[in-house]
């Protein structure tokens, strides 16, 4: 069955001065994003996985080329209008997760449900169950960021990130900053939303984190050097721990 395009690139370029020379970050880059997908991104240090991300985003405006995102072009789009879009059609979780502190947990995502629907009650409604989704106890939805676990609040920014109902929800090295066993609760949490259809792209240098995803694309100095449809996740599948091992291998890794 043919799937369903909801990203497509068209000669994608970034290029960025430095100290008076040009350095090309990403180089022509055409791609496809298919809804419902759960898509990485790997590549090595300054390969440029951050910069294609942000861009597909529309955080960051490419040099050349355009972005087709929903059958909007947003290469096209005026900063007012990119952020209006970004608001309502996707979500971002980084790896330093910028939750507001002086804020709790339920106002943290109260407040990003707010920018694009003012009837509170059901954005109240909506982020309680978005919280329950994401396994943050109706205990913790009182309390401030930091008085809560790294891992509890990846998974309230993941939270802040599905608010709004993106079409893609971003993920930047999200487990990151996190050990073992609170960055597994928040791949967990991705890989349910995923289940529920939730289309998603993310950055990772992490095998484990990259497991996750039905699809991996691999850049390398700019471009998209190669491509790997895992199918879907399974637990404690090794056959696909080294699938992925070796088309890594293949590729540099």
């Amino acid at each position: 069955m043919e799937k369903n395009v909801i990203i497509k690139t068209n000669k994608l370029c970034k290029s960025f001065s430095n100290g008076g020379v040009l350095q090309h970050v990403l180089k022509n880059i055409d791609l496809e994003i298919y809804r419902g997908d759960f898509t990485v991104i790997m590549g090595a240090s300054g390969a440029g996985k951050s910069t294609l991300l942000y861009a597909l985003s529309g955080m960051d405006k490419p040099t050349l080329g355009s972005i087709i995102f929903n059958d909007n072009e947003i290469t096209k789009m005026t900063s007012d209008e990119l952020a209006m879009f970004r608001r309502s059609s996707s979500g971002f979780v980084f790896q330093s997760i910028y939750l507001i502190d002086s804020m709790s947990v339920l106002d943290n995502v109260l407040c990003a449900g707010l920018l694009t629907n003012k009837n509170k009650k059901e954005v109240v409604e909506n982020s309680k169950n978005i919280l329950k989704s994401v396994d943050i106890e109706e205990s913790l939805w009182n309390k401030f960021p930091n008085q809560m676990s790294g891992g509890e609040c990846q998974r309230v920014g993941i939270a802040r990130a599905l608010i709004n109902k993106p079409a893609i929800l971003f993920a930047d090295e999200p487990t990151g900053a996190l050990n073992s066993k609170t960055g597994k609760d928040v791949l967990d949490t991705l890989t349910k939303a995923n289940d529920n259809g939730q289309s998603i792209v993310m950055v990772t240098h992490d095998i484990v984190s990259a497991r996750r995803a039905n699809r991996i694309l691999y850049i390398k100095d700019g471009e998209i050097a190669g491509e790997l449809d895992l199918g879907k996740y399974i637990p404690h599948d090794q056959e696909r721990h080294q699938k992925l091992n070796d088309f890594l291998v293949s590729m540099g890794w």
